[in-house]
């Protein structure tokens, strides 16, 4: 994953993006979120499955660092 990802702040404002690309993370994961499959975002981003792969692993690597706090019951 860390071969290809890249986070630079002369880079999309410091956003993790593919490396060798200007394509953010978040802007895959999105695309999936939103109905699209690899092969779309493969040929909309120019990137591999290999990197949508890396992608989703960072993200579940975020999300499972991610502390959460229960919100309090309405009475």
């Amino acid at each position: 994953m860390n071969e290809r990802i890249v986070i630079d702040p002369e880079i999309q404002h410091g956003k993790p993006v593919i490396r060798g690309t200007r394509v953010p993370i978040i802007r895959i994961i999105g695309g999936l979120s939103g109905g699209m499959t690899k092969e779309e975002i493969m040929k909309e981003y120019e990137v591999t499955d290999e990197d949508i792969g890396a992608a989703l692993k960072y993200a579940a690597e975020l999300v499972e660092k991610e502390e959460f706090y229960p919100l309090p019951s309405r009475l």
